[in-house]
C-alpha cells in the first residue's frame, strides 16, 4: 500500500500508516499498470496515476473502505493514500498532485475542501475527480448516482463516464460543489452537530439530521430575508421565509430533495423559496418535503438562474453540509463545466 500522511499533528494519518507498516505492506512499493476490465455498457476510461485523499476527521470515514477501494484501483493504475486533518493537509498534498487524477474518499464536505483547494489554486479545470462516498449524508453523491459501496464507487472511476460538473461560487471566493441552503434547513443543522456527534460513535450519525429537523421546526420563525435570481425577486424581504435553496446538486441532508430538478452539469442553480412559516404550514410543508411534493406547494416558489442574490436579516447557511455566518448577505454566480468528474454510466448508477 503506497502511503504518505502530510503532517505530524494528524494522528489518524499516523495510524493508517502504522496499520500499514503492520501488514507487511512497504510505504512506497511500485505497482505495475494493468488494463481495467470492462464490463458490458461501460466506456473505458484512460486512467491515470490516483491520489485517493482522506480526510481523518470527516463524518464516519471508513478505513477499511478506503483501503478497499484503493486496492481495486490499483488493478488499473498506480495509487498513493493521502490522509489529511485540515484545509493546510488538503492544500500541500493537492499542490504535489501533478498530472494524476484525484479521487476523494469521504462526503460532501470533504469533496468541497478538495474543489475549494483546487479552486483557490488555479488547477481545478485541468482536474479530474473521482469521489469514493464515505460521508454521513452523501448528498452529492446521491443526487449524481454514485453508488455507495466503495468497490462499485471505484469501478465507476475506472470504468465510467466522464462529465463537466460546475460549481457556484459566491463573492467571497468560496464555492459551493452540491447545495446552500438558508432558514430551518440550517437551522437543523445547527441543531443537528450534537446529535450527529453522538449517534455518529454508535453508526447513527445520519439520525442527527432528523432531530435536528424536528427541533428546528418547532422553534423557527422565519426570516426577512430579500431573495433575487437573475434580476426576478423572488422574496422582497417583507414576508417571512422559511427556508432558501440554491441547488447545483438536488439532495441535502442525508438524501432529501431540496431542489428536485437541479443537476450539477446543466449550468444553472435551482433556486427554491418557501414561504411556509406558521406552524401548521411549516409541519405540512415538512411531510410534503419528505414525500418530495414541496415545490408544488402554493407558498413556495421556484427558479433557475445563473446568479443569486441574497440578503436581510441575519442568517447562517449550510454550504455542502458546513454551516457559515452569521452572515447578512450573500451572492452565488454559478461557474459553468468547472472540473471533470467521474459519473456512472447507465449500468452503473446507483437505484434512486
Amino acid at each position: 500500500m503506497q502511503f504518505r500522511h502530510n503532517s505530524g499533528s494528524c494522528p489518524g494519518s499516523k495510524k493508517l500508516a502504522y496499520q500499514a507498516r503492520a501488514r507487511g505492506v512497504e510505504c512506497y512499493p511500485t505497482w505495475p499498470k494493468r488494463v481495467p476490465k470492462i464490463s458490458s455498457g461501460h466506456r473505458l476510461v484512460l486512467v491515470k496515476d490516483i491520489l485517493v485523499m482522506t480526510n481523518v476527521e470527516a463524518g464516519t470515514n471508513d478505513e477499511e473502505a478506503v483501503e478497499t477501494a484503493a486496492d481495486r484501483l490499483r488493478q488499473s493504475t498506480d495509487v498513493e493514500v493521502v490522509a489529511t486533518c485540515d484545509r493546510g493537509d488538503v492544500d500541500t498534498a493537492l499542490a504535489a498532485l501533478g498530472e494524476r487524477d484525484l479521487v476523494v474518499a469521504g462526503g460532501d464536505g470533504s469533496l468541497h475542501m478538495a474543489v475549494a483547494s483546487l479552486h483557490s489554486q488555479g488547477t481545478l479545470k485541468d482536474t479530474r475527480i473521482g469521489l469514493i462516498p464515505l460521508g454521513t449524508g452523501n448528498d452529492f453523491a446521491r443526487g449524481t448516482h454514485i453508488p455507495l459501496d466503495p468497490l462499485e464507487a471505484a469501478d465507476v472511476i475506472t470504468a465510467g463516464r466522464d462529465r463537466r460538473i460546475d460549481i457556484l461560487v459566491d463573492d467571497s471566493g468560496g464555492v459551493v460543489v452540491n447545495a446552500a441552503h438558508v432558514g430551518v434547513g440550517a437551522d437543523a443543522g445547527r441543531e443537528a452537530r450534537g446529535w450527529k456527534s453522538a449517534l455518529g460513535k454508535v453508526n447513527l450519525g445520519k439520525l442527527g439530521y432528523g432531530v435536528g429537523a424536528v427541533i428546528a421546526g418547532f422553534k423557527t420563525n422565519g426570516y426577512h430575508l430579500r431573495v433575487v435570481a437573475d434580476g426576478q425577486v423572488l422574496a422582497d424581504g417583507g414576508r417571512r421565509v422559511l427556508q432558501v435553496g440554491v441547488g447545483n446538486g438536488s439532495r441535502v441532508g442525508g438524501g432529501t430533495r431540496l431542489t428536485p430538478d437541479a443537476s450539477p452539469t446543466d449550468g444553472l442553480a435551482d433556486i427554491l423559496v418557501s414561504f411556509a412559516v406558521a406552524p401548521r404550514e411549516r409541519f405540512l410543508y415538512g411531510v410534503h418535503l419528505k414525500r418530495g411534493t414541496h415545490d408544488e406547494r402554493h407558498d413556495v416558489g421556484t427558479a433557475r438562474a445563473h446568479q443569486v442574490e441574497l440578503s436581510g436579516e441575519a442568517f447562517y447557511c449550510n454550504v455542502d453540509g458546513e454551516l457559515i455566518g452569521p452572515l447578512r448577505e450573500r451572492t452565488w454566480t454559478v461557474e459553468p463545466q468547472a472540473f471533470t468528474m467521474a459519473l456512472p454510466s447507465t449500468a452503473q448508477a446507483a437505484d434512486d
